[in-house]
């Protein structure tokens, strides 16, 4: 049995995720039944088609973006580019960073999620070893509407994490091998601001991208961006304040509901939150409850001697 989990960060999180897989191949005693990491997903900033969650103001070059591909993928493990900018137009296909990234990662292992039918059509032609992921963004409501996407030529359908736990629809969906479950979903359910959070996140991913890879660009000033104002939008949630959530998705539901149906890939959401939630995330959904303590000690400590986590004396 295999139980394929996808980690979010591909800059933020690269610590802790080789850190992560690497005590995965080591101490494989200390993960739940079948646990095995596919995919990291995220983008190198500031890229352009970036969407879902924005980019903080950052720039990685082409040798950190090299560097980690080669790293996820040396260790078994694929890149899962984000590319679900809603408001992606033609102008925007040349971008070149962007298209460097899927230039780097081009060689049949790694994917990329989508969202705009303008930049699917642009990757299928331009880089057809990239294997295309439908993305939660699109809003996908219903069993008839997924069953409708699972007919179109995607390796994987990621939900709409609104469907999470309403098993009478989750048992009709025609490939449940080909569905991907985000379990701890941190947004409100059904949230009536989602597609214009979404909107939003990819004016401000502009913004950003532009502002410091275009004509012009200061990397490290301050970029002033759209503000967000719906009042009824919960953020900086935590682990532990989704748990009431008709969208969360215990571990004990995925080894005892989701996997005994068919389900197999689950997504962990988590490319902005703090790094002590990411790790309460990971040893939350993959590590056996004994081990829990063990293994978030070897994480702190790790993260410690990286300088990711530090220390200062009171």
């Amino acid at each position: 049995m295999e139980v394929n989990f996808f980690l979010p960060g591909l800059r933020r999180n690269y610590p802790i995720n080789v850190t992560f897989i690497r005590l995965l191949k080591d101490y494989p005693e200390f993960f739940r039944e079948g646990v095995k990491i596919s995919a990291v997903f995220g983008e190198f900033p500031p890229s352009l088609w970036n969407g879902g969650r924005n980019s903080r103001p950052d720039m990685c070059d082409e040798k950190f973006v090299n560097t980690c591909i080669k790293s996820m993928n040396d260790l078994g493990v694929a890149v899962r580019y984000t590319y679900t900018n809603v408001l992606i137009e033609e102008e925007d296909l040349s971008d070149p960073f962007c298209n460097y990234c899927l230039g780097a990662a081009h060689n049949g292992m790694n994917g990329v999620i989508l969202v705009s039918p303008l930049l699917e059509e642009y990757v299928r032609k331009n880089y057809p070893k990239m294997h295309i992921i439908s993305s939660t963004c699109k809003c996908i409501k219903g069993v008839e509407g997924v069953n409708a996407e699972l007919e179109k030529d995607y390796a994987m359908v990621v939900l709409d994490y609104n469907m999470n736990n309403k098993f009478d629809e989750l048992e009709q969906i025609t490939d449940k091998s080909r569905c991907e479950i985000l379990v701890n979903a941190l947004c409100a359910p059904n949230c009536p601001a989602r597609a214009a959070h979404y909107k939003l996140i990819s004016e401000n991913q502009k913004i950003i991208a532009k502002s410091m890879r275009g004509p012009g660009a200061q990397s490290g000033q301050p970029v002033p961006l759209k503000p967000w104002d719906f009042k009824g939008c919960k953020g900086g949630r935590n682990m532990y304040a989704i748990t009431d959530s008709c969208n969360y998705v215990s571990p004990e539901d995925i080894w005892e509901k989701y996997v005994p149906m068919g389900f197999k890939h689950f997504k962990l959401e988590g490319r902005t939150d703090s790094i002590f939630n990411v790790i309460e995330v990971y040893c939350h959904y993959m590590i056996k409850p004994e081990y829990q303590g063990k293994v978030r000690f070897m994480l702190y400590d790790r993260m410690e001697q990286l300088k990711i986590i530090q220390v200062n004396m009171p």
